[in-house]
C-alpha cells in the first residue's frame, strides 16, 4: 500500500500501458510483420518499465526510511532486521505484480489492435481501453475531492478494475480484420507465460535494488541495476561460450550474473510454438534460487548498517 501510494508508480504503470496500446495504433508498413514487431516491442517496454518500477520502489521503500529515520522507529521494536527486510521484499514483490499484471493486459490488447497495411485501428478496443483509464482517474478524483480518500492508490486499483473489466468485454466484440493478411492472428494468449517469465525477471531485479538500496541511494541504485541489466542481457555471448570451453572465471562470472535471456521469451512468440511448462518450473526455480541468494547478502548488508 506505501508503494502504490507513490505517485511515480501510477505514472509508470499508466505511461507504459498506454504506450504500449499505442505501439498496436501506428501503421509500420512492415510487410505482415507487424503483429510479432507489436509483440516483441510492447513486452520490452513491460520490461523496462518494471526495472524503473522496481528500482524506483525499493529505494522509496528501504532508502528512504532508513535516511527518515523510520527504519530505525520500528526496528526499535521487537521486529528483526530480517523480518523487516523481508516483509519489505514481499511488498515489493506485490507492488510490481501489480504492474506486470495491467501491463499484460496492455500487451494482450494490442495483440488484438494490431493491424498491418491492410487494416485499420481497433477503434472498439482502444475508445474502451481509454474510456477505462479515464473513468478510473475520474473515480478517484471524485472520491479524493469528496471522501478525502488518496488520489493515488484508488486510481491504480481503478486502472486494475477498469482495465480488467474492459478487456472482459472486449471479448463480446468482434475485431473487424478488414482485409489484413494471414499474419493478424487475433488475441496472443501466449502473451500471459511470457510476461509471468518477465514478471520472474522484475522480482530478481528487485532483489538487486533492494539490496543496493541498503547502502546506496536512488541513482546509483538504478546505475547498478541498469549496468547489472545490461551485463545479464549479453553474458550469454561474453561469459557462457567461454564457459563451455572450460574457462573457471568465466564460468563463475556466468554463474553469478543474471541470465535475462533465459525469462525472455519473444523470440518462441513469433511462430507458432508454445511455452513448455516444464521450462515455467525451470524458471522458477533459477529465479527463487537467486532471489534468496540475493537477499542473503542484502540481509548481511542490512544486518551492521548504521541507522542512526
Amino acid at each position: 500500500m506505501e508503494l502504490i501510494r507513490q505517485p511515480v508508480f501510477l505514472l509508470l504503470m499508466t505511461a507504459a500501458a498506454c504506450f504500449e496500446v499505442f505501439l498496436a495504433c501506428i501503421y509500420y508498413f512492415s510487410f505482415g510483420d507487424e503483429p510479432k514487431l507489436i509483440k516483441n516491442s510492447a513486452l520490452a517496454v513491460m520490461f523496462l518499465a518494471g526495472l524503473f518500477g522496481a528500482v524506483i520502489s525499493a529505494s522509496s521503500s528501504v532508502g528512504r526510511e532508513i535516511r527518515t529515520g523510520t527504519a530505525l522507529a520500528v526496528l526499535s521494536k521487537p521486529v528483526g532486521r530480517a523480518q523487516f527486510l523481508l516483509a519489505k521484499y514481499l511488498g515489493l514483490a506485490g507492488a510490481l505484480t501489480v504492474l506486470t499484471y495491467v501491463n499484460c493486459i496492455a500487451v494482450l490488447l494490442a495483440t488484438r489492435m494490431s493491424f498491418d497495411t491492410y487494416g485499420d485501428i481497433d477503434w472498439p478496443g482502444l475508445g474502451i481501453f481509454a474510456g477505462g483509464i479515464v473513468l478510473a482517474y475520474g473515480i478517484a478524483g471524485f472520491s479524493n475531492f469528496f471522501l478525502h480518500r488518496t488520489f493515488v492508490s484508488d486510481a491504480v486499483f481503478g486502472v486494475v478494475f477498469f482495465i480488467s473489466l474492459g478487456f472482459f468485454i472486449l471479448q463480446f466484440i468482434q475485431r473487424n480484420a478488414g482485409n489484413m493478411m494471414g499474419s493478424y492472428t487475433g488475441i496472443d494468449w501466449r502473451v500471459i507465460p511470457a510476461s509471468f517469465l518477465i514478471l520472474l525477471a522484475l522480482l530478481i531485479l528487485a532483489a538487486l535494488a533492494l539490496t543496493c538500496s541498503t547502502r546506496l541511494d536512488t541513482i546509483p541504485t538504478l546505475a547498478v541495476c541498469s549496468g547489472l541489466f545490461l551485463v545479464g542481457l549479453i553474458s550469454d555471448y561474453f561469459l557462457g561460450t567461454r564457459a563451455s570451453q572450460g574457462s573457471w572465471w568465466a564460468s563463475v562470472l556466468y554463474t553469478v550474473t543474471p541470465n535475462w535471456q533465459l525469462f525472455w521469451m519473444a523470440d518462441v512468440l513469433e511462430g507458432d510454438k508454445a511455452i513448455p511448462l516444464a521450462y515455467l518450473g525451470k524458471a522458477i526455480g533459477y529465479a527463487a534460487a537467486y532471489i534468496g541468494a540475493v537477499l542473503a547478502v542484502a540481509l548481511a548488508l542490512f544486518e551492521d548498517r548504521e541507522l542512526n
